[in-house]
């Protein structure tokens, strides 16, 4: 259990998500702390406002930060309000910023028209990562209950643009644009063995055990493995974290055990790189279906807007891996919990 002393007199007034209609107000994973303007950080007594919201129970501290360049706290009191004893407990902290927050060099591309928004997120150990699926859903759930209704959003992000779209039956489908596949920039040291220098069911040895790995970046990076059963075959809380931080990846990697229960239903368990075991994770959902369909796992759907159905543990995402533009596709939630003021001790 980890322990913090640092945060307390958390006040947060529960709603329901229905009432809600506005408030008022990479390449590798860094503790990004020189980042972070100190001019513009909040210290001791401070009170932040906040607003959590969760993706398929893969949950995050939203902080409103558009009116500034860089986030408001550190990494250090970012990973103590994520503390599920001592703080308001999550997954993460994103930081909605001004458009050019990330500068054009640190960014994959610009987009046509500029950007309208930038997230930046912290881990709940303090590190930064390049994006995060299920924190980009809930990101634009955020702005559009902050009053900036908009049917998509141009997004920088550390991992370059990324744009949600806000669909009538609720949901968000967001274009993560195209998975990186070449072995060493995901990256990976592993030996590339098929097409576009890729890494694909390559023999890994860790834990005392002889993995076959896929590695797939989607901005961030992962090693998928494939398993006939999730319960019997991996030992998760020891396998995990030992994949995670093996050698063969530089910048440590999320890691994704894939169960393929159909030709387009996927089961699959995530341990993610900073945070642990999640309820889900979105990169990681689009990158396992990338893995399955190039190791001949299941075949690449036909036709534009079929998709792969993925159970992660806290619920389904769609992912379309469209094969006209290689871009893939995530749909799925990004649900409003509750908001309210936290006071920086």
């Amino acid at each position: 259990m980890r322990s913090s002393s640092a945060f307390a007199a958390l006040h947060a007034v529960a709603l329901q998500a229905a009432t809600v209609s506005a408030f008022t107000g990479s390449s590798i994973m860094r503790r990004a702390s020189a980042t972070t303007s100190s001019s513009l950080r909040l210290t001791k007594g401070d009170t932040v406002s906040f607003a959590k919201y969760e993706g398929l129970g893969n949950d995050f501290i939203l902080i409103d930060d558009r009116d500034k360049s860089s986030p408001s706290l550190t990494p250090d009191q970012s990973e103590r309000l994520c503390d599920r004893n001592f703080g308001i407990g999550g997954d993460g902290v994103i930081f909605a910023l001004k458009p050019d927050a990330i500068a054009a060099d640190d960014a994959a591309a610009e987009v046509d028209g500029g950007y309208d928004f930038t997230m930046r997120i912290y881990n709940s150990d303090g590190s930064e990562p390049e994006m995060c699926g299920n924190g980009i859903r809930c990101f634009a759930a955020f702005l559009r209950d902050l009053g900036a209704d908009a049917s998509s959003y141009k997004i920088n992000t550390l991992a370059g643009p990324i744009i949600p779209v806000m669909n009538d039956d609720g949901t968000i489908t967001v274009d993560m644009g195209s998975p990186i596949l070449d072995g060493p920039s995901v990256p990976t040291t592993l030996e590339p063995n098929a097409d576009d220098n890729s890494v694909v069911e390559q023999t890994l040895e860790c834990n005392g055990k002889t993995w076959k790995v896929s590695a797939v970046s989607m901005g961030n990076p992962h090693a998928i493995i494939f398993v006939d059963d999730l319960d019997a075959d991996i030992d998760f809380d020891v396998d995990g974290p030992a994949l995670e931080s093996h050698p063969a990846f530089p910048a440590k990697t999320n890691v994704e055990f894939v169960q393929v229960l159909s030709p387009t239903h996927l089961k699959m368990k995530v341990w993610e790189r900073g945070a642990g075991p999640t309820l889900a994770c979105g990169t990681g959902t689009c990158a396992l279906v990338v893995a399955a369909i190039r190791a001949g796992r299941i075949p690449r759907p036909a036709n534009e807007g079929d998709s792969v159905l993925v159970d992660l543990p806290g619920g389904p995402l769609s992912i379309e891996w469209r094969e006209e533009n290689n871009k893939v596709y995530m749909s799925g939630p990004g649900t409003f919990s509750f908001k309210g003021e936290a006071v920086l001790k």
